[in-house]
């Protein structure tokens, strides 16, 4: 704590700094993120503050951004209207914690989809919240390269975002022991039909109920942005409205708390773009099939031995039920 304590103090400019909380937060299966409180003693920074600082967990997945990433991607959403916490400091120094990380303002409100999704607050806003979900998304794809503070932080934008995707996938399958013969034919599908024609944004690649806080049934800020990048905006949309994201309330399309048509309206006036059904079933088929492998990056997570954790492990028991869900989507699909 006395490294954090004297590299706040250089941050702030503060003649002195009291760290009066430093606990370690529930969740984030990739990151680690801390309630920072400190009280801040001269410079602008005087007074006291709750924030919270994120840092790397013990090992990652492999597409998951740095914190120096994702601190600028932050600070660029953040910036354009985004509704997310406000990013403030980074170190990228290892001598002070071991890892690199950065402080955030800490927002208010509850994130958990389990909760989330049966909340009587959440319920009776459900339709405005919806709306605004949509539309804050909306702000994020406003965002399009180029972006002088995101140019040398992000890889350049794919010539064709799904079938990129496609390639990644295949790719990561390819390194496995066992076989996924559903993944790989959803795979197939998915680039037989790849999309030509959805322009590049921004996308923060994990929007979803879950990543989100609410207070009282108001939008407080868009959480988690280590997988953000440029790519096909339709993504987030299919990611928000998977099935695997509902939660509680599978049949509400809109992240478990409402209908699809609110959030989609809410896309629509902000961004002045109207989405296909089949686009969005096609994504939300890309999103299963994401997940799927997220979920066999998780589990090796555990099973290589870097980071020994029971949820990773059972985070790969999940497979078949996305692969279940994507064949579903595209049996829908096609009558």
């Amino acid at each position: 704590m006395r490294a954090i304590t004297g590299w706040l103090a250089r941050e702030t400019g503060a003649r002195d700094v009291h760290i009066t909380r430093l606990e370690r937060l529930p969740g984030g299966a990739i990151q680690e993120n801390w309630t920072l409180d400190a009280t801040i003693v001269g410079g602008a920074w005087a007074g006291k503050h709750e924030w919270v600082l994120r840092t790397d967990a013990p090992s990652s997945v492999a597409a998951s951004l740095t914190r120096s990433q994702e601190f600028a991607v932050l600070r660029v959403a953040h910036a354009n209207g985004v509704i997310a916490p406000q990013p403030l400091f980074l170190c990228s120094d290892d001598t002070v914690t071991g890892r690199p990380f950065f402080v955030m303002e800490r927002i208010s409100g509850i994130a958990a989809g389990h909760l989330l999704t049966r909340d009587p607050q959440v319920a009776s806003h459900a339709e405005e919240l919806a709306e605004r979900l949509g539309a804050n998304l909306a702000r994020l794809h406003a965002i399009a390269p180029p972006q002088p503070e995101l140019d040398s932080v992000l890889p350049a934008p794919k010539s064709n975002h799904a079938l990129a995707t496609v390639a990644e996938y295949r790719a990561y399958l390819d390194t496995l022991n066992d076989a996924h013969p559903v993944l790989e034919w959803a795979l197939r599908w998915c680039e037989i039909r790849a999309p030509t024609n959805g322009g590049v944004a921004l996308i923060h690649r994990d929007y979803r109920t879950g990543n989100y806080m609410v207070d009282a049934g108001r939008l407080t800020g868009v959480l988690d942005w280590e997988f953000a990048g440029w790519g096909d905006p339709r993504e987030d949309l299919g990611w928000f409205t998977a099935r695997c994201w509902r939660f509680t309330r599978p049949d509400l399309e809109a992240g478990g708390i409402a209908r699809s048509e609110p959030f989609l309206r809410g896309y629509q006036a902000a961004s002045g773009r109207n989405i296909a059904r089949s686009d969005l079933e096609y994504w939300q088929v890309m999103a299963h099939i994401r997940w799927a492998i997220i979920a066999l990056q998780q589990a090796q997570r555990h099973f290589a031995g870097g980071e020994r954790s029971l949820e990773l492990a059972l985070t790969g028991r999940i497979v078949h039920e996305l692969e279940y869900e994507a064949l579903a989507i595209i049996a829908k699909a096609k009558q």
